[in-house]
């Protein structure tokens, strides 16, 4: 799976990390323009492709591509 992450609408709420059934995302060190860490897939080859991040993303920032 390849899994993007839009910096620019991502609010680093952490639905993403929590909601993962693989524990793919970790808390980057990288902030966003609001002040937040931002997700960072840190266990890519694990996703099962549920696609979960990507459907409940408040903001829409998440993108799994098989």
């Amino acid at each position: 799976m390849k899994i993007s992450i839009d910096t620019a609408c991502c609010k680093g709420c952490g639905i993403c990390i929590n909601i993962c059934p693989k524990q793919v995302y970790a808390r980057s060190k990288i902030r966003n323009r609001y002040g937040t860490a931002m997700p960072e897939p840190i266990k890519e080859n694990e996703c099962i492709g549920c696609k979960l991040c990507e459907r409940l993303c408040p903001d829409g920032a998440i993108n799994v591509e098989e």
